[in-house]
């Protein structure tokens, strides 16, 4: 009797904590890092990317006029931060949204350099953040994986 006791008192707290997927501040989850291996000195290395989940109740997401929902990057190496503007997701922004948001890295992807001009590469890790239309602000997220930035 105890056991059973034990067991549905157990899945009582498990039901009860677990957080509604959808809520009106954005909801965030860490995907992947896309071409995580760049370089200053070479020219077509091309800028990392971070791929995060995006929920939200409302689907308040995006450019809207003067409506705007941004990203929040910070390079936790250099504490450079910058934000971006959501695109026009008007057409599929709905109640209840769910999308993968696929952002560019390149305006927060800077090195500490070191004397005498060495070529050496740094490991950025980024923080990340969104808020919607209502100013609503997501969970803060670290990225998994770092990107290997060689520069000079």
């Amino acid at each position: 009797m105890r056991y059973l006791f034990l067991f549905v008192l157990s899945c009582v707290c498990v039901i009860s904590c677990k957080k509604d997927k959808y809520t009106s501040a954005p909801q965030i989850s860490y995907k992947s890092i896309e071409n995580n291996f760049i370089s200053s000195t070479v020219t077509n290395s091309g800028p990392a990317f971070v791929n995060f989940e995006l929920t939200d109740a409302e689907g308040d997401i995006g450019f809207k006029g003067k409506d705007t929902a941004f990203i929040f990057i910070k390079n936790l190496l250099t504490g450079l931060s910058d934000s971006l503007i959501f695109p026009d997701l008007n057409k599929i922004a709905s109640k209840n949204f769910l999308g993968v948001v696929n952002a560019s890295l390149d305006k927060v992807t800077k090195c500490k350099s070191l004397p005498g001009n060495i070529i050496h590469t740094d490991t950025i890790y980024y923080e990340i953040y969104v808020k919607d239309f209502a100013k609503n602000k997501s969970n803060i997220i670290k990225t998994g994986d770092p990107v290997y930035f060689r520069c000079q």
